[in-house]
Parts: structure tokens; C-alpha cells; sequence
């Protein structure tokens, strides 16, 4: 698909890994709507533009729990452009605790923006995008937190593997109407990510975690100074949804962890003869898999 003149909509777009994605897609003349919540970030990020001589973007004020106001977006990126190509729902938190201390709080908080953030955006912008019948594209970034869980990170990783899990899924769903789907899976990256703690709103405040402490927040976020330019997981972004590729990943340095994934999976599985029943079942799963990536719809029917 070329990207030229196409719309696409951003969420938490001016700034950190969202504005990197914005740039890069920008730079590969597409037409931007870019939701924020920090109004300096917004300015900052309208200045760039400016200072490249590049059309302004349509800037939404939005919290991605807000499903009424993401409706309203929607309406509003469709009115503005006419049509939408391409909905990158990159909003997120990274909180930290001992999951075993997490309360009900922290878990809505979490999954509300990481996960409940990705579904509004979906469920906001899929109708609009398969109307027009040009077809287009959706990142869900994750992180590369959906395969590999940390021992403070319990709802975080929780939130990314939900992001996995729907995002493969969604691929499938929509290959017939020519919409790409992939997800993205960052690593370390050069982002104020690490501040998220103290950002935290008035009505999640019941944390079982203890409470954040700035100078330790600060000292944890030296390690983000070595991460990766946000532009360049913009551009790797860009060349994956080019590609339809289901999975990006921006970082090479993940080899030995998804090695050991690998290894560590295959020890698991019990070394028996399977039931030629059980295997001729996966076998049609396998094949009605095949069959919806290529953009056939696949049914209960095609699984028995």
C-alpha cells in the first residue's frame, strides 16, 4: 500500500515513541490526527512540524479510557480527512510493583489504559476504516513485555500479552478487507516512559504498591538515555506495516530470550504418541489459520 496522502490517527502521538511514529509516517506524506494529554508536549510537537514546513496535524485532546470522547474522535478524524487509513493505538502506562501487593485499583489503572486503551481505539475506528474499502492498516504497540514477564512488572506484562493475544487474533478478522494488522514490540527505547508513577490519577489512587519514590523513579530513568531514537522505531514501524507484517519488532537484541522461549517450550511438551484424532483437529486449525491470513473467512465449520 502506498502511504502517500493517506490519514492515519495516533493515540498518545506528540511525544516519546508516538511522536517517533509520527514523524516517520509524516515523512512518508501521510496526513496525521494525533490525540495528547500534556499540552507542552502538543506545542512541542506542533513546533516540529512548523519548523519542517509540514502540514500541522489534527491535534485531539483524549484519555484512551474514555470511550465516549474516543467516539467522538472518530467522528472527528473522518470529518476532518474524509477517510481513515490507519489507527496506531500507542498510549500506555508502564507501572511497577510486586504483583502479590497489586490492588483492585492498580489493575484498572494498568489494563484500563493498556489494554481497555487498544480496544476503544479499535472498536472506535475499525467500522470507518473497513466502510470506505480501501483497505489499511492497525498497529497495537506492545512491548517486549508481551514475552517476556518480570517479577515488579505483573500487570504490565499482563496488559501486553492481551495485546498479543487480540492482536494476532485480529489479523486474521480482518485480512478479507484488505486491513493489515500488526503488532509492535518495542524494546528500550529514549522516553520519559519511566514516569509514569507519578502521573497516576485522583480516582486510581488506592495502590497496594508503595509509594513512588521520584529519586528512585529518576535513577531508573538514566537507563532510557541509552535506549533507541524514538524516529527509528517510527521507521522500523513503517517499513513492518509496509511489509504487513504481523509482528514487528524494532530491537535485535532479544535473540537469547526468544532462543530460551523457544527451548523452553519444546522441554515442556510431553515426548508421546498424539491420537490421530487430536492431530487431524490441529491439523484443520493450522490450515483454517493459513487460510484467514490470506484473507478467506474462516468459520466453527472449517475447525471439525
Amino acid at each position: 500500500m502506498s502511504w502517500e496522502n493517506k490519514t492515519a490517527f495516533i493515540t498518545a502521538g506528540v511525544s516519546g515513541i508516538g511522536f517517533g511514529l509520527a514523524r516517520a509516517l509524516s515523512n512518508a506524506g501521510m496526513r496525521l490526527a494525533l490525540s495528547y494529554r500534556n499540552e507542552e508536549h502538543k506545542e512541542s510537537a506542533a513546533r516540529w512540524f512548523e519548523e519542517q514546513g509540514r502540514e500541522q496535524p489534527l491535534f485531539l485532546k483524549l484519555d484512551v479510557q474514555d470511550r465516549d470522547r474516543f467516539a467522538e474522535i472518530a467522528d472527528e478524524v473522518e470529518s476532518h480527512f474524509g477517510k481513515v487509513h490507519v489507527l496506531i493505538n500507542n498510549a500506555g502506562v508502564s507501572v511497577f510493583g510486586p504483583t502479590d501487593e497489586a490492588s483492585y485499583a492498580d489493575y484498572d489503572w494498568i489494563m484500563g489504559v493498556n489494554f481497555g486503551g487498544v480496544v476503544n481505539g479499535l472498536v472506535s475506528f475499525i467500522p470507518k476504516i473497513k466502510a470506505h474499502g480501501e483497505g489499511g492498516h492497525i498497529v497495537n504497540v506492545a512491548s517486549m513485555a508481551a514475552f517476556l514477564p518480570g517479577p515488579q512488572a505483573g500487570i504490565y506484562t499482563a496488559s501486553k500479552f492481551a495485546v498479543r493475544g487480540l492482536t494476532d487474533s485480529l489479523r486474521y478478522n480482518l485480512a478479507p478487507y484488505n486491513i493489515g494488522v500488526s503488532l509492535m514490540c518495542p524494546g528500550l527505547t529514549r522516553t520519559n516512559a519511566w514516569d509514569s508513577a507519578l502521573k497516576r490519577p485522583d480516582n486510581f489512587s488506592d495502590s497496594g504498591f508503595s509509594p513512588a519514590d521520584q529519586s528512585e523513579l529518576e535513577q531508573f530513568g538514566t537507563a532510557f538515555e541509552a535506549g533507541m531514537d524514538p524516529l527509528e522505531v517510527g521507521e522500523k514501524t513503517l517499513r513492518g506495516m509496509t511489509g504487513n507484517h504481523g509482528l514487528i519488532l524494532t530491537h535485535p537484541e532479544f535473540a537469547q530470550d526468544f532462543k530460551e522461549i523457544y527451548e523452553k517450550s519444546m522441554a515442556a511438551l510431553p515426548d508421546e504418541e498424539v491420537p490421530e484424532g487430536r492431530q487431524h483437529i490441529e491439523k484443520l486449525r493450522r490450515e483454517a489459520m493459513k487460510t484467514a491470513e490470506a484473507g478467506i473467512i474462516t468459520g466453527l465449520k472449517d475447525l471439525t
